[in-house]
Parts: C-alpha cells; sequence; structure tokens
C-alpha cells in the first residue's frame, strides 16, 4: 500500500482503510493485495484467505476522528457489496480511472445497485487483471430497479 502512494487511516477488526491521492494508485495496491493473498491459506493448509476490496474517489473531510463523509460512507458499502477475493469500484472511480493502464485490468459492469444507508443507487463494477479469481457469487446488495416510463393515454 505504501509503495503506491497510500496511507492507513483505520483499521478495527477485519477491517481496513486507506487513502490514496489517484484512484489508480488505490487500485494498482487493491490488485497486489489480492495478487499477495493468492494461494494463501489459515491456518496454514486450511481455508484460502479471500478479502473484499471496496474502491471510490470523493471528497471527505479529516477530523480528529480520522477521515469523515459520504465519500467514506459510499467506500464500505462498495466493499460491503463484494465477497472475498473481489474487487469493485463504484462509478466515480471508474470515471477517474478512465482509459488509462487499461492493458493491466479490465472493468466491467455489473449493474446499479441499492447500497444501504445511500440515497441513490450506485453503479458498480469489477475490477478483472491477470492472476485475480473472476466468479463469484452475486453481490450483496440490492438490484435497483428502472422505474417503467409513465404511461400516456391517447385519445382520438
Amino acid at each position: 500500500m505504501k509503495a503506491a502512494g497510500g496511507h492507513e487511516v483505520d483499521s478495527r477488526a477485519d477491517e481496513f482503510f486507506a487513502a490514496f491521492a489517484r484512484p489508480g494508485k488505490a487500485l494498482a495496491a487493491a490488485i497486489a493485495t489480492q495478487g499477495a493473498l493468492a494461494g494463501r491459506t489459515w491456518p496454514p493448509g486450511g481455508a484460502p484467505v479471500r478479502v473484499r476490496i471496496g474502491l471510490h474517489t470523493g471528497r471527505s473531510a479529516l477530523s480528529e476522528n480520522g477521515y469523515v463523509g459520504i465519500a467514506v460512507h459510499t467506500a464500505a458499502r462498495v466493499c460491503d457489496a463484494g465477497h472475498g477475493g473481489q474487487i469493485l469500484v463504484s462509478s466515480a472511480t471508474a470515471i477517474a480511472l478512465g482509459e488509462v493502464g487499461r492493458t493491466a485490468f479490465e472493468l466491467r459492469a455489473l449493474g446499479r445497485y441499492r447500497l444501504e444507508g445511500l440515497a441513490e443507487p450506485e453503479q458498480l463494477s469489477q475490477v478483472f487483471a491477470h492472476g485475480l479469481l473472476e466468479k463469484f457469487p452475486r453481490l450483496r446488495a440490492r438490484v435497483a430497479r428502472v422505474a417503467p416510463e409513465p404511461m400516456t393515454a391517447r385519445h382520438s
């Protein structure tokens, strides 16, 4: 993480929160983290070690208690939607990443989801890169239903 320019903001129990100045650096750290854990087991010879990673790009404020704001909450909810071994990104991160570096990774849109505590549905994408797991159960979030177009009566 430090090699990618990130810094640890908080950790508790099984959660770890890091901040990066650039989304590309955050993604590089996420891919490296998943790659480093591939093939690891706990206890040795036991179950595979897999972590969920969620990335969101946005502004937050630094308070005496750490980073706060809707961007922090959104990042946590994006992460919560995934499964161990999976990297999910929000629409803001997908846009911020643009096409730079797309030879090293691919983003595949998974659809719009209702994430707990967020007013609007969020478009989520999964990161695909060499050495990462690709298949996962459906996301741990509700699919956002698109409202049908209103019907208009037509009289002759």
